[in-house]
């Protein structure tokens, strides 16, 4: 079996059955040392359930680049509704990884032209609730479960395409190929200019990666409890 074959609508046909609005929810950018979380929602025409998906649908993460780009083209017109909702890495910063995944999930959905009454989430931790009525979590969401693997497609896309243009005026920590996550040449960059606005200072690799005495790891703060 591919991995494109493993892609089905069963999920999201049984919650339909209900009558309510079905989304499918993704992250992109929670690993990265740079640049925002991004947040996907996505939510499935009816047509899907008569004529099928489209064979550009599958998990982002095997796709290659030019081939999520097409996908995106083709996905963006297709779906009912879809959004994006960010995080900055200031606000995963100051925040953490936990409330700055919220944040970014209630932008989305605030961004979203349609009610949602059923998440599908990528996963095993629930950062949706209670914000949506009922939520599935579903491990590998993103390769088996269509609606999902939509939003992982939409997000990734937004979130590259958005640190492609910021290399252009980060010219040292190579945002271009590597969209903020770690590899050798953001490494080097950041031995020789140390960390950018765009960057997580509060991450672990400000510890190896940053040899500089005035560049020490800051702190976070607690998400006060009324923020969502």
């Amino acid at each position: 079996m591919t991995r494109r074959s493993q892609l089905t609508l069963e999920l999201e046909q049984r919650l339909r059955q209900g009558g309510g609005v079905v989304a499918g929810i993704d992250e992109v950018g929670k690993g990265a040392w740079a640049g925002p979380l991004v947040v996907g929602v996505a939510v499935l025409p009816d047509s899907a359930f008569t004529d099928g998906i489209p064979d550009s649908i599958a998990d982002s993460k095997v796709l290659s680049e030019r081939s999520r780009e097409a996908a995106y083209e083709v996905l963006s017109p297709w779906c009912r509704a879809w959004s994006t909702g960010w995080a900055s890495a200031a606000e995963c910063d100051h925040l953490g990884m936990a409330a700055a995944q919220r944040l970014a999930l209630h932008r989305a959905l605030d961004a979203l032209d349609v009610g949602v009454d059923v998440a599908v989430v990528d996963g095993n931790w629930d950062f949706v609730s209670p914000r949506v009525p009922h939520v599935e979590m579903r491990v590998k969401a993103d390769r088996d479960v269509a609606s999902v693997a939509a939003a992982s497609i939409l997000a990734k896309v937004t979130r590259d395409r958005h640190m492609r243009t910021l290399a252009d005026s980060h010219l040292h920590w190579a945002f271009d190929t590597n969209k903020g996550y770690p590899c050798a040449r953001h490494r080097m960059g950041l031995n020789a200019w140390g960390p950018s606005v765009e960057h997580r200072t509060s991450w672990a690799f400000m510890d190896t990666a940053v040899p500089w005495s005035g560049a020490s790891r800051r702190k976070r703060l607690d998400a006060p409890s009324t923020l969502f």
